[in-house]
């Protein structure tokens, strides 16, 4: 295990995290660069043999190191900006190998991409199809594209991360892509490249992913019989991973169904995976400030926010906490609820867990490697924490924790 307890006190691989708060402070992400590996060796070794391409979802943690990291390992990039499309470039990923998802893309943003030379623009409306049209052939250009298809399958997931339903803002209706393709096959700055789709995130049983992509191998079926090729087929990603008690089906059975699915098929075939990569290679590392008894409640008070990680504030969601040493010296046993110190009701960590805590003292709010830092903000004008890498023993800092200085530099008084 990357994140395990040696002599009492818990370790990121062989780094003591209480040495890494001592190194780089808190609170901090620390992240596992073997767990990554190891994640992504998952969706090679399942993908072997057969004309695919990793797309590493940039939203779910686009530090520059990750990226970096993602790209020796051979992925491509799944973006949703243009601004993740310049961190990719930044990191040395290679531009042939993106994928520009997204529904609401800019004629800059557009522009950028395909001056850039990317694999392939996902778009998700007829206006986007006009919009894209536009702009390629005002730069002489042919826009590779796909269409996410909306395959109308229930993900099973929270509401929030389901994405595959017909009333879901992403995508086309299954029903029109048909005619929305014979649309784009005729359109001068148009090359139709590929299909696509993704249901949700957060999938913890296959049978949807499968069901998925049985339904856009009929269409891309019949877009054939129709004249219309594609090189490539998107399933998407939002393969699962354990924040509690759920029991996620392994990386082998989504693909293994999925590659069953489309026995036979010549298309490349694209997976987007994001939180199954780097969601359990990483923690927020935070430091106890208070101990609080309540009333009704007991409560610890740490030096994270939901500013920091907002994923329980936003969806509930449910994060493993464990001490930094095993058995804390001083500390006070019971059920608290782990909260911090930003002005709102909903600034949580964790409700009603049981630890035994002291002031001072360090937790690890673990599986918080994907759609935590990147989703961290500055309410209350609190500095981002610093992200640390770790390999082996050694412990790097891959983003310095913000200033309250740089967080005001670009504003104006006026006179």
């Amino acid at each position: 295990m990357a994140f395990a307890y040696q002599a009492g006190v818990l370790c990121a691989e062989q780094a003591s995290l209480e040495d890494i708060a001592r190194s780089f402070g808190t609170p901090c992400y620390v992240y596992s660069r073997a767990v990554i590996e190891e994640n992504c060796g998952r969706f090679a070794r399942a993908l072997a043999g057969r004309p695919a391409l990793i797309a590493y979802s940039v939203k779910a943690n686009s530090n520059l190191a990750i990226l970096a990291l993602m790209a020796r390992l051979g992925t491509g990039f799944d973006i949703v900006s243009g601004g993740e499309l310049a961190r990719v470039l930044a990191a040395g990923g290679d531009a042939r190998k993106v994928v520009f998802s997204g529904i609401g893309k800019g004629e800059a943003e557009i522009e950028q991409a395909l001056r850039a030379g990317i694999l392939c623009l996902n778009l998700e409306s007829e206006a986007e199809l006009e919009r894209v049209d536009a702009v390629a052939t005002r730069l002489g250009l042919r826009a590779p594209i796909a269409f996410r298809v909306n395959p109308d399958v229930d993900a099973k997931t929270h509401p929030y991360i389901s994405t595959g339903l017909k009333d879901s803002k992403f995508g086309i209706a299954y029903a029109d892509a048909e005619r929305i393709y014979r649309e784009a096959a005729g359109r001068r700055g148009i090359r139709v490249a590929g299909i696509g789709c993704h249901i949700g995130s957060q999938l913890t049983s296959a049978a949807p992913f499968i069901d998925a992509a049985a339904r856009i191998l009929a269409l891309t079926e019949r877009l054939q019989r129709g004249g219309i090729t594609l090189s490539h087929i998107d399933l998407g990603g939002g393969f699962g991973i354990r924040y509690k008690d759920e029991s996620p089906a392994p990386v082998a059975e989504f693909l293994d169904g999925a590659l069953g699915v489309l026995a036979g098929r010549k298309e490349t075939l694209i997976v987007d995976p994001g939180r199954s990569i780097v969601g359990d290679a990483g923690l927020l590392l935070t430091r106890i400030e208070y101990v609080k008894p309540g009333e009704t409640k007991n409560f610890v008070i740490v030096d994270a926010a939901m500013n920091d990680l907002i994923r329980p504030a936003l969806y509930d969601a449910w994060h493993e906490i464990k001490p930094v040493r095993e058995a804390e010296s001083g500390a006070a046993a019971g059920v608290y609820d782990v909260v911090g110190p930003v002005c709102e009701s909903a600034d949580f960590l964790a409700r009603e867990r049981r630890l035994a805590v002291r002031p001072g003292g360090l937790l690890a709010v673990m599986s918080a490697g994907a759609y935590c830092m990147v989703m961290s903000s500055n309410y209350n004008t609190r500095p981002r924490p610093a992200e640390v890498m770790v390999s082996g023993a050694s412990a790097s800092l891959i983003r310095e924790r913000e200033t309250v200085n740089q967080l005001f530099a670009a504003e104006r008084i006026l006179p």
